[in-house]
């Protein structure tokens, strides 16, 4: 088995494999060093945490890991937050860096004798509709050399060889551009609230999550197309301080900025999820906007999932696993793709919103703050997958 990427999905199916005896080896286009220094999602979902624990990879979550279960909104005519751990099915999440996760499942990987190898980049995938597809890479020195295995998974995300190889109509794409950017940034500081923190604001939308006790994620709704490093430190802390209305609720605990980068709002998810003897997960399968934190745990779920049917395939000769691996995973991924498009209606007003549009807006709000079943409703899909 070849398998594309070291992130969360392609590490834990490497381990869940590497646990039922079947071979493997993980190819990494970066470093060792910087696929554990990679800040990325950190918000754990509880069917997440179950996973991880099922197969043994769940020990430096739960003794380094926070419990979370409060999130807070900020408008012009009010703020309010809502204890979501307490609401519908009382599930909250772990706050868990994914550096911290991935450094886990690596160092749980190669302790067990598992293969990575780092600066590997896959150029392509050949001959994957035939029973022994090949994986063209090039080699940390530049020269190109392959691989051969019975099958593989493209854990590389949405700009990765996976995607790259598929032949022309081998799969539809069902793409969405709301036409909306964040500027992410990771700030060297102390959160300034005890709970995730979305702030509506006519400049656009703010948010606020912790990552650990010295690190905070913001984000901060900008214009298409804009540069990351066209805002300053200045300009960033006083939108930060503007849209999250630190005048009325509290000023916010500022350190350096230590990464910034540009997102665009966009998504889409591949039908079917398989070609021959590739199969797509995680951000190569479907790219979900950051606005629901679902991105890697959908990496996850549809981790396990193909990893059982793998080993159902490799070690037990039933191959059912891996032939409804894309009908199983698709229900999951478009789920979570209307909670996370429901949440970019909430907290932006898109381009060229109408007054009727964002009155609308203002009355999904209020809905959540005083209506016990929206809130059961959000509770649920905010943290379920």
């Amino acid at each position: 088995m070849v398998i594309l990427g070291a992130g969360p999905a392609g590490l834990v199916l490497g381990n869940v494999l590497l646990a039922h005896g079947i071979d493997c080896v993980i190819l990494e286009r970066a470093t060792r060093a910087h696929v554990q220094s990679r800040a990325r999602a950190g918000f754990l979902a509880a069917n997440t945490v179950r996973v991880l624990d099922r197969h043994g990879l769940g020990e430096g979550l739960h003794r380094r890991g926070q419990a979370h279960g409060t999130c807070e909104f900020r408008t012009e005519g009010c703020r309010f937050r809502l204890d979501y751990g307490s609401l519908g099915r009382g599930e909250q999440h772990t706050v868990y860096p994914q550096q911290e996760l991935v450094t886990d499942l690596l160092t749980r990987y190669l302790d067990a004798g598992g293969q990575v190898r780092f600066e590997t980049e896959a150029v392509a995938v050949r001959e994957a509709d035939g029973a022994r597809p090949r994986v063209e890479v090039r080699e940390p020195d530049g020269r190109p050399a392959r691989w051969q295995a019975r099958y593989v998974a493209g854990c590389d995300g949405r700009h990765g060889a996976a995607r790259r190889s598929l032949p022309a109509g081998a799969v539809r794409r069902h793409h969405r551009d709301p036409g909306i950017s964040w500027l992410g940034l990771l700030i060297e500081a102390p959160p300034s609230m005890d709970a995730v923190g979305y702030a509506v604001h006519e400049r656009g939308f703010a948010g606020h999550m912790a990552r650990t006790p010295e690190v905070t994620r913001y984000y901060l709704q900008c214009g298409r197309g804009e540069a990351a490093d066209t805002w300053s430190e200045e300009r960033i802390w006083d939108e930060l301080a503007l849209r999250m209305r630190a005048g009325e609720h509290g000023a916010l605990r500022r350190g350096p900025v230590v990464q910034r980068a540009v997102v665009d709002l966009e998504s889409d998810v591949l039908e079917p999820l398989r070609h021959g003897s590739l199969f797509l997960v995680g951000d190569a399968a479907g790219l979900l906007s950051p606005s629901a934190a679902k991105g890697a745990n959908l990496a996850v779920l549809e981790a396990e999932l193909l990893a059982v049917a793998l080993v159902d395939a490799l070690a037990h000769g039933d191959p059912r696993g891996l032939d409804g691996y894309s009908a199983r995973c698709l229900p999951f991924i478009w789920r979570a793709q209307e909670f996370s498009h429901w949440m970019i209606q909430l907290l932006h007003g898109s381009p060229g919103e109408t007054s009727f549009q964002q009155a609308l807006r203002c009355a999904r709000i209020e809905s959540l703050r005083t209506s016990r079943t929206h809130q059961d409703w959000f509770a649920e899909h905010y943290v379920g997958v």
